[in-house]
């Protein structure tokens, strides 16, 4: 072989000899052939690929760049070099003698090759990324090859004269043009029809060289740096990574992949019931007997009949194994490539550890030649580069799979959601529905990314233990047996913190319950003073909490403290073996060493794998669970068909229908006929069947029999609104266009017109979620004008009208459904309860269970005297009693609110602070009322100001709020906020634990160089025996300094541990007092949501993730210290490679930071909008059905989940961008490191070199962590922030001053009030405006005026809830505003409007200080009329009171609020009336007990009804905040002013109707 390349160049091929002298260099003939060859080969494999585009017809071309021509024009000249190289060669041949072979060929393979590369440069036109990576490899390839003829002729041009000039300059000529044209094909290529692809995603057109270090994404990261991200600022999807498309694929691979499996599904059934044989055909029992047994045999696997069918049983069979094999055969691309690179980075991890074992060699060699050292450090370089290159492209591509299966499932069970029968529906809940979607989809994703760790850490596993024992031999096994030990310790440590995790979550949750409480009934807490109690109960749980926080800690510094020791303990106990087994084993550097960098690969593989195992384990149930999900069966609408049948639009015929495929029939048999335009009636008993009828026609049941014959479309309004998260203006287009004139008459005829005055924003208001700012009656409504907008043929309305009042229903009926209303041409089914209407409709249709049993109009069934005539009878009376009972009560109210929404009382909007005691549901919706109400602002002026006060609904405020709050805290988090925190940790506590880390550090320094001196050993006793007291001592130290780095670790984090506990403690102490000490407006002002979440999530961070973070930052810090210590000690000059490295290194730092942390943050504000709109789809699921929107919302949930991807894609990229350029700084170090202790030879030791250049190899991953934990730290300590925002909210007045009332104060209840004023907040109008009267001793006294007259707001003052701008109020000669709260408020009672109870027992509840006797707490239930009540429960006093009150009815709730101001017996009682909540039985028990109880004090009562007050011994009538008329009722009803026209209203002319 060499003989004939030796002919064919014409001089040697190969000599060794060539490579033993210091001036190495490589035969000609080596150089002509191989180096040639090895490039070319390469291109002509898979260069001609690359040509493929111009084959494809019809593919268009992009224009002509100047990048383009300058590329064509280079490799034209490169062309004509080889051209003139060939004529060279001919010429000379004339000339002489024969030329050797290589002169012809080479360049003609050039010239081929030349004319190859215009062609791929003009085949890439076709394409959007004009660049070739081949291209580019080809270029990098040959320029490598090319360096080493370089040099030779260059070397041999200084040593003599040169022989052939020609080749000379044509070789330095095309040499230079590839450095040209390899630097040109840096640049991405962009035409001008490709800038606006670009500007949406540049990664699209990005060149090769871009692509691989991510280049394309610096220009986000610079604006990252500028300004905090917006969603808007994010790059769109590649078309090929949108939900849309991915989805495609997978559908289509799951459709054929579930159909297999169901028929391996038919299979094992049919199997089964081979194997059971005829046993289940023997008990012929009736349904009913089996369906008892199937109840009972609940907990086994079902058998039953109709097997194939599938029942809708938890354990039944169901398709399984497709999953995996679907996402597989979906990815397989991603999956390849991602194994190719991973591959490739295993095998060079495994490089590096050989390249530092030659390098020590070269060190310790006297006789090494100075090229070989060269050779190593670039080699190394090289290495580390190519490495850190594929292993970004491999995470790349793993993430980037991670976050398309998620995508992708998420939008599988997304469009499962929506087509999946009501039987499989009722297998899961909502929420285990959107568990699948978050939870389930999301692991699915973790184990994406990890997933090759499965080959890959055995794969790397193995290596190591093979290339360690050709080091060590058998000692290793010392080593991995150390390991192997470590991780069953480890598993025991994980399962005891979870225990210690469980319980405190339990903590948790009971303290974040009491928290939610107390804000929900802040307002009460402060009329009774009861706030100390409150905090003393959440500081004892918080105690508890803490504790077990603490022993958490411990555990975790005990594991870490196992996690440092692993290292060191694993390369002691080799060594020691090694060194002791058998004295001729000398320890040198070599081995050593590279022992040390094997044992830092196996670390990650060995942590690796448990982790991925038991990833694995979790991803194989949602496995399961999604299988069975999205294998459920769909559902099945064949029942419904659409034939157009002359003068009918709905026919039933013989239909029969159940819930579940073999369950009871609910529709049985009906048969009926729907004329076109007809207004049915539909009416039954409870239960009779009437909104299965209405299911049944919409196709969400199973069909037994028969069928229904719908013609045209639908519109639906189901018994239970379902309101969008949207505006409202959108929940009732609902998609379709908006036609402003039809639009307009909707609104008008669904009684929406008041509700859109009083919404801030009109219909442009956003709806909460749910449709928590409107009331019941108002989603009624604007789900009724959603129907009707719709403008469908046929009106599918199931009881619309229960929702609403009486005169409301009646408006609707009047103007939509009824004869002449909107509807009129329309066919109409109603169902309903009411009978007032039934007169005026066309037909009526009476179910009696399931079945029709008779209809017809209104006067015939009358006449039949059957089922109808006597549901008539039964209800009939009923609703007048009720509308009587009605009209009593609202008569006043009505007047109040005369054409205002039904159902919300108007004495919640009297002020904004009697909100908070609302639940959140209220809150938006009065809030906004309240304002247009009360300063009759214009719409949008009062837009404004609602923006600056009040958030919109709470679910989308928090979204904002969070971005708007934090975009002030961007760029650098404040130096304070650290201090703050380690102040609260404790300066001394801090300094100590940095000592320990300092402390372990030094230790970690020592032993390595204890380590490397002991190498040098080697060296020292070269050719004699190693003494045995030198070698225990050796160990002996070792060991020592190894111990005492743990140890100073294991103090450093106990410490750690205790401080964070005393921080967190401290923290949580301060913001629980602050907040209960802060005045009413601020929990007006400021969303419950709000503050909870201060006390969840951001004293969580401070509690857990800090510390954390904190540890995690110190030991990189240190460890990169360290490192570059060890490296400097070896080679002093690395010191002034460290300064531009640290420059690049924090500068890149910067800008990756401010960029993450916003993607970070977008991500999860992105995130939670995927879930909800699911959540909503899945409650609104018929409604969509019946409008037939399955459509639209498929798409929106598609751009919903791009929306969240394309910033989760965004956010990966930036880690790969940080990473790949963090992993430079790494090689570089690696490099310098090397590099100097080659250039520095002959003064130093094997050893020394060894530790440096392993330390080195160890950088990379360290410097990637510092990042991480910096990003990490600086993303949490803005809890630090935000916590103490809220420590720093100004507080209302003391509770307890110097001046103290005197004792027994009030003793006469006396009230004066002085020219008193007072606003809500300092920026508002008065809302008193000067109020001036004396109340006498033990006077009753009512208070009555229209909405907003402030009739409230006097109770709010007497309480001190708002501070007085001007005047006095004086009770029994004492100053209310000079003393304490407390003093105070625990002198008055009240009686407030709605009774709030807190969860602990009764007895908390009437007296949470204990100060009372159980004789006096019983003696007080009992004029409470309560006494029965308690006697009767089990526990007596000490029954549990749920959250809210919810086992109490509203009645009783309302009682215990009595007894607990009959408890207090104070001298001055204000009762605030409750309006709706208390029916007439308990109000007149209320009555009467104050008039018995409280007939020796003062009585002030805020009345909404006349009759209560009609009895007092005077009337203050309040109005725009004055007092217009104060005497006695007779008085007033005789003068005839306001009073007597109030009166009037309720229908009271003389004061004797005081009945109630």
């Amino acid at each position: 072989m060499s003989a004939a390349l030796d002919d064919f160049c014409g001089s040697i091929f190969w000599n060794a000899s060539f490579l033993t002298r210091p001036d190495a260099d490589l035969p000609v003939c080596f150089q002509q052939t191989v180096l040639v060859w090895v490039p070319l080969g390469f291109f002509w494999i898979l260069g001609p690929w690359q040509l493929l585009p111009m084959c494809k017809s019809g593919a268009k071309k992009s224009s002509v760049t100047k990048l383009y021509i300058t590329k064509q024009v280079l490799a034209t000249l490169l062309m004509l070099t080889a051209v003139a190289e060939v004529a060279l060669a001919f010429v000379e041949d004339t000339e002489q003698d024969p030329l050797p072979a290589v002169q012809y060929t080479n360049p003609s393979l050039y010239i081929a090759t030349w004319v190859l590369v215009l062609l791929i440069h003009d085949a890439r036109r076709f394409s959007l990324c004009r660049d070739s990576g081949i291209l580019f490899c080809f270029w990098t390839l040959s320029l490598l090859c090319g360096i080493l003829p370089f040099q030779s002729l260059i070397r041999r041009a200084l040593q003599a004269p040169i022989s052939d000039m020609p080749r000379f300059i044509l070789f330095f000529i095309s040499y230079g043009l590839q450095l040209l044209l390899f630097l040109v094909s840096g640049f991405s290529d962009i035409t001008p029809e490709t800038k606006e692809i670009t500007k949406k995603n540049p990664a699209v057109t990005a060149s090769f060289l871009s692509s691989i270090t991510f280049a394309w994404y610096t220009s986000m990261v610079f604006k990252g740096f500028r300004k905090p991200l917006e969603i808007e600022d994010i790059w769109e999807l590649k078309s090929k990574d949108k939900t849309k498309a991915i989805y495609a694929v997978l559908e289509k691979n799951m459709k054929t992949a579930v159909r297999k499996a169901q028929g391996e599904l038919e299979k094992r059934k049919r199997k089964k019931r081979r194997r059971e044989g005829d046993a289940d055909h023997g008990n012929n029992m009736t349904k009913a007997q089996s369906k008892d047994i199937l109840v009972l045999e609940e907990k086994q696997p079902k058998r039953k009949k109709k097997e194939d069918k599938g029942d809708s049983v938890p354990h039944k069979d169901f398709p399984r194994g497709w999953l995996v094999k679907t996402l597989c055969k979906t990815f397989w691309q991603n999956l390849l490539l991602s194994v190719a690179f991973k591959l490739v980075h295993d095998g060079l991890v495994f490089v590096s550890p050989q390249l530092l074992k030659l390098l020590i060699a070269f060190v310790s060699d006297e006789e090494s030649f100075a090229w070989q050292g060269y050779l190593y450090s670039i080699l190394l370089f090289l290495t580390a580069l190519i490495q850190s290159l594929c292993l970004q492209q491999y995470f790349s591509l793993c993430f980037q799979l991670g976050t398309n299966v998620r995508a992708s499932l998420i939008a599988a069970i997304y469009k499962k959601a929506l087509t999946m029968s009501s039987a499989t529906r009722k297998e899961s809940t909502v929420g285990e529905t959107v568990n699948l979607m978050s939870a389930d989809a999301q692991r699915f994703m973790d184990m994406a990314n990890f997933v090759h760790q499965l080959w890959s850490s055995p794969l790397q596993i193995i290596l190591s233990i093979v290339f360690l024992w050709g080091e060590l031999g058998p000692s290793v096994l010392a080593g991995i047996g150390v390991m192997v030990l470590l991780i069953p310790i480890n598993a025991f440590m994980v399962a005891k913190a979870k225990t210690i995790q469980v319980r405190n979550m339990k903590n948790k949750d009971e303290r974040m319950k009491i928290m939610n409480e107390v804000l929900n009934g802040i307002k009460i807490l402060k009329l009774f003073a009861w706030e100390p109690s409150f905090e003393k109960r959440v500081n004892e749980i918080r105690a508890h909490e803490l504790k077990d926080l603490l022993n958490f800690s411990y555990l975790q510094s005990v594991s870490i403290f196992l996690f440092t020791c692993a290292p060191f303990l694993v390369s002691l106990a080799t060594f020691a073996v090694y060194v002791l087994v058998d004295e001729n084993n000398i320890l040198d550097a070599q081995k050593a060493f590279t022992a040390i960098s094997l044992f830092n690969v196996l670390r990650f593989p060995m942590a690796m794998l448990p982790l991925v195992l038991s990833s694995l384990v979790q991803t194989n149930v949602s496995t399961a669970r999604l299988e069975r999900y999205l294998g459920g069966e769909d559902l099945d609408t064949s029942a419904i068909h659409h034939n157009p049948i002359a003068g009918s639009a709905v026919r039933f015929s013989e239909a029969t229908f159940a819930w579940e495929q073999d369950g009871n029939d609910v529709i049985r048999d009906v048969t009926l006929d729907i004329a076109p335009g007809s207004l049915v009636a539909v009416v039954g008993a409870v239960g009779s069947g009437k909104s299965s009828l209405v299911s049944a026609m919409l196709g969400e049941m199973e069909n037994i029999k028969g069928h229904i014959n719908i013609q045209g479309s639908l519109a639906y309004v189901p018994q239970q609104a379902w309101i969008q998260n949207a505006t409202l203006k959108d929940n009732i287009l609902f998609g379709s266009e908006l036609d402003e004139a039809r639009y307009q008459q909707v609104i008008k005829a669904c009684a929406l017109l008041p509700d859109l005055e009083l919404l801030p924003a009109g219909d442009q208001t956003e709806i909460g979620e749910k449709g928590i700012n409107l009331s019941g009656g108002q989603k009624q409504r604007v789900s009724l004008a959603r129907a009707v907008y719709s403008n469908a043929d046929i009106y599918v309305l199931d009881d619309p009208l229960s929702a609403v009042d009486a005169h409301v229903g009646k408006y609707l009926f009047d103007h939509v459904l009824g004869p002449k209303g909107l509807l009129q041409k329309k066919t109409r089914i109603l169902v309903t309860h009411s009978i007032s209407f039934l007169p005026q409709v066309d037909n009526i249709v009476v179910l009696v269970a399931g079945a029709v049993s008779e209809h017809g109009s209104y006067s015939t069934l009358l006449a039949n005297r059957g089922a109808f005539s006597q549901f008539l009878n039964l209800y009939g009376s009923q609703e007048e009693d009720a509308s009587k009972k009605n009209t009593t009560a609202q008569a006043p109210v009505m007047a109040a609110v005369k054409q205002g929404d039904e159902d919300l009382e108007p004495c919640v909007e009297e002020s904004p602070d009697d909100v908070v005691t609302m639940t959140l549901k209220r809150e938006a919706s009065i809030h906004r009322r309240e304002f247009s109400r009360r300063w009759g602002l214009s719409p949008s002026s009062h837009t404004n100001s609602w923006n600056k006060t009040q958030e919109e609904p709470p679910k989308k405020l928090k979204g904002q709020q969070l971005i708007e709050k934090e975009a002030v805290e961007t760029g650098k988090v404040k130096f304070s906020m650290y201090l703050r925190y380690l102040r609260a940790v404790g300066l001394w506590y801090s300094f100590w634990v940095a000592m320990g880390y300092v402390g372990q550090y030094v230790a970690f320094v020592g032993t390595n160089l204890w380590l490397s001196a002991w190498t040098d050993d080697a060296q020292r006793y070269l050719n004699q025996t190693y003494p045995v007291e030198q070698r225990d001592l050796r160990i002996g130290v070792f060991g020592a300094l190894g111990v005492s780095q743990a140890l100073f670790l294991l103090f450093a984090t106990i410490l750690s541990a205790y401080g964070a506990m005393r921080a967190s403690r401290i923290m949580h102490q301060q913001l629980l007092s602050n907040i209960l000490r802060v005045p009413m407006s601020f929990f007006d002002t400021t969303p419950t949501g709000r503050i909870v979440n201060r006390f969840a999530k951001d004293i969580f961070t401070i509690d857990e993730t800090i510390p954390m973070s904190f540890r995690s930052w110190l030991s990189c810090f240190m460890a990169i210290i360290s490192t570059l210590l060890m490296i400097s000690l070896a080679t002093p000059f690395f010191a002034l490679v460290i300064i531009p490295l640290s420059i690049f290194y924090y500068f890149v730092l910067r800008f990756y930071v401010s960029t993450s942390r916003q993607l970070r943050r977008l991500d999860s504000v992105t995130r939670s909008p995927i879930y909800s709109h699911f959540g909503e789809t899945v409650s609104g699921l018929s409604v969509i059905r019946a409008y037939g929107h399955q459509e639209r919302f498929l798409q929106q949930n598609e751009s919903t989940i791009d929306i969240n991807q394309k910033s989760v894609y965004s956010w990966i990229i930036s880690n790969r961008w940080l990473a790949i350029r963090l992993e430079f700084v790494g090689s570089l170090v690696v490099f310098f490191s090397a590099l100097l202790a080659v250039i520095s030879k002959g003064t130093l030791e094997g050893g020394i070199v060894g530790l440096s250049v392993s330390s080195a190899l160890n950088v990379t991953q360290t410097l990637n962590w510092l990042v991480r934990t910096s990003s990490e730290l600086e993303t949490n300590i803005v809890a630090v922030e935000r916590v103490h925002e809220y420590t720093k909210v100004k507080n209302e007045a003391p509770w307890v001053t110097e001046k103290r009332p005197p004792r027994g104060w009030p003793s006469k209840g006396e009230i004066q009030f002085v020219d008193y004023k007072v606003r809500y907040r300092p920026e508002l109008e008065l809302v008193l405006q000067g109020i001036t009267c004396n109340i006498g001793s033990t006077e009753k006294v009512g208070v009555v005026g229209r909405t907003g007259a402030g009739k409230s707001s006097l109770t709010n003052c007497l309480f001190r809830v708002l501070e007085a701008a001007g005047g006095k109020i004086i009770i029994d000669e004492v100053d209310i505003a000079t003393i304490g709260l407390h003093d105070l408020r625990q002198n008055l009672t009240i009686i407030p409007q709605d009774p709030v109870l807190f969860t602990g027992t009764l007895r908390m509840n009437l007296d949470p200080f204990d100060q009372y006797t159980d004789e006096e707490v019983w003696k007080a239930l009992e004029l409470a009329h309560l006494k029965t009540y308690v006697q009767d429960l089990p526990e007596g006093l000490l029954h549990l009171v749920s959250e809210g009150g919810e086992n109490l009815s509203v009645g009783q709730r309302q009682l215990v609020c009595l007894a607990r101001a009959l408890l207090r017996k104070a001298k001055i009682l204000i009762l605030d009336e409750a309006t709706a909540a208390v029916d007439l039985e308990t109000d007149h028990l209320i009555q009467t007990t104050i008039r018995s109880e409280f007939a020796s004090c003062t009585v002030l009562t805020i009345a909404h009804r006349l009759h209560t007050i009609m009895d007092s011994n005077r009337v203050m009538v309040l109005h725009a905040g004055r007092i217009v008329e104060y005497d006695s009722p007779e008085e007033l009803l005789k003068k005839e002013g306001v009073f007597a026209t109030m009166a009037k209203d309720a229908g009271i002319t003389n004061t004797d109707t005081t009945v109630l």
